[in-house]
């Protein structure tokens, strides 16, 4: 057996192929949230270390979250391409091919992640005057992006060798090279931001300074465990007929994935240029309320990379009654926890907006915020995981379509239309009707493909 087959005896690895699917499901799942939460926690430090040096700085560091997030979803993109090519090709007991796959998309996404960002830097200023930045704010967001572009093409670490773990079985490696960089970066925020011993307080520069670090780190522990632990990525140049050959097939997916991702930013800028005209303590909320957003979508997040390798190693399998099974089960948990998790942040809304606002005016607008948008994380649950499941059947087309449609026929029209009836709340019921209309759609158009075969036939469809 070589070493990126999928054995039982790994007691980092499920069976994804035979073991219980819901069990495998929690077992896979349980450990990218220790990861994702470690993570996630810390980010949210960054924006809570940030928003001490004042709104400016807060608003500032706000504005940037729609490109970061579009070089990011870029990313996660390129590894749902890779983690359903390479799980597929385990599904049918090709390592070579899956490994060959995974070696690509490590070049492939340095490549494109560098030409991205070198672009963004180019374009700063008339990019976030766009977005609704005032001049003022011009050169706090430069000292934070001008740094976070340098060390963007680290992210193939955390984005990509994990997609390529996961796809095997592993996702306890990924939760520990997540949550390691997370805390890298909690333990640097204050004492680049600050200043500590002979290390100057450099602000909101010293911010992007401590992520760039962090993404050092992770890249580089990755990239070992890739190599030297499972062997999963060649330590060659791969021949340049396997190596397109594997770039097209991850860009198959990964491609519309990416794009699927990259809406979501760009629906986020939209809004955030909405809310700009609300003023800088509106910005500095919803960029809170982003970030906090982040925090109580965490399970959802941590499903929707745990999924998709299982539902594309079945589908490899022809073990279509597997996915199906997989999908609900993932669906019911996902409604009944986020019910859970909005009535904490209900009740909590006052202390949180209190941690992170020095000013009552932003306080009351995260206040809004939490108590409305909220109420629709179980229903933008069921929308992630439709899309990352469409796309682990490599049917990345129609992800993406759902994405169009639920970002700008459903969530950015009706929240234009509610902030023109009733400004700011209304903006935010806008957009929580919007993720209704289009949960509904996601799980019928999904659910459709099955019933509409014999159950004896489920392994035959797609």
């Amino acid at each position: 057996m070589t070493k990126t087959e999928i054995s039982p005896k790994n007691n980092k690895q499920v069976n994804l192929l035979e073991d219980p699917v819901a069990i495998t499901l929690k077992r896979m799942t349980i450990p990218m949230i220790y990861g994702m939460v470690l993570l996630m926690t810390f980010n949210l430090v960054d924006t809570f270390f940030v928003s001490l040096l004042g709104t400016q700085p807060l608003a500032a560091i706000s504005f940037t979250f729609p490109v970061t997030f579009t070089v990011l979803s870029l990313t996660i993109g390129l590894g749902i391409g890779t983690s359903a090519v390479i799980a597929k090709f385990l599904g049918k007991k090709d390592t070579r091919s899956a490994k060959n796959a995974a070696t690509a998309a490590m070049y492939l996404a340095a490549i494109i992640v560098a030409c991205l960002s070198f672009v963004g830097y180019l374009i700063t200023d008339p990019l976030f005057t766009l977005l609704g930045a005032q001049p003022s704010l011009l050169p706090l967001i430069h000292q934070y992006m001008d740094i976070w572009y340098i060390g963007s093409v680290c992210l193939i670490g955390p984005m990509i060798g994990n997609a390529v773990l996961r796809a095997s079985g592993d996702t306890k490696t990924p939760s520990i090279i997540m949550g390691s960089a997370g805390l890298i970066n909690a333990i640097l925020d204050p004492i680049f931001i600050f200043g500590f011993g002979p290390v100057p307080a450099m602000g909101i520069q010293g911010a992007a300074i401590a992520t760039l670090i962090s993404w050092l780190f992770g890249l580089g522990f990755v990239l070992y465990i890739l190599t030297k632990k499972h062997d999963l990525i060649h330590t060659s140049m791969l021949p340049l007929k396997e190596l397109l050959s594997s770039c097209r097939d991850i860009l198959k997916i990964g491609l519309p994935a990416a794009g699927a991702n990259m809406l979501t930013p760009i629906a986020a800028a939209i809004m955030t240029a909405i809310v700009a005209t609300y003023g800088e303590s509106a910005v500095a909320a919803f960029g809170v309320g982003s970030r906090l957003e982040s925090i109580a979508c965490l399970i959802v997040l941590a499903l929707s990379m745990t999924l998709p390798p299982f539902i594309s190693q079945n589908f490899g399998a022809g073990q279509l009654h597997r996915v199906e099974e997989a999908y609900k089960v993932a669906i019911k948990f996902i409604l009944v926890w986020q019910i859970l998790i909005y009535i904490l942040l209900a009740f909590g809304a006052h202390w949180i907006a209190s941690i992170f606002a020095k000013e009552a005016e932003v306080a009351d607008l995260i206040k809004l915020f939490i108590w409305i948008l909220p109420l629709g994380y179980g229903l933008q649950g069921i929308i992630i995981l439709t899309n990352s499941s469409f796309n682990a059947l490599h049917k990345p087309m129609i992800a993406l379509g759902l994405s169009v449609v639920r970002l700008f026929v459903c969530y950015l029209p009706l929240a234009y239309l509610g902030s023109l009836i009733y400004g700011l709340a209304g903006l935010f019921a806008g957009a929580l009707l919007g993720n209704i209309l289009m949960a509904m759609i996601s799980y019928r158009l999904f659910t459709k493909q099955f019933t509409q075969v014999e159950p004896d036939s489920k392994e035959q469809v797609v």
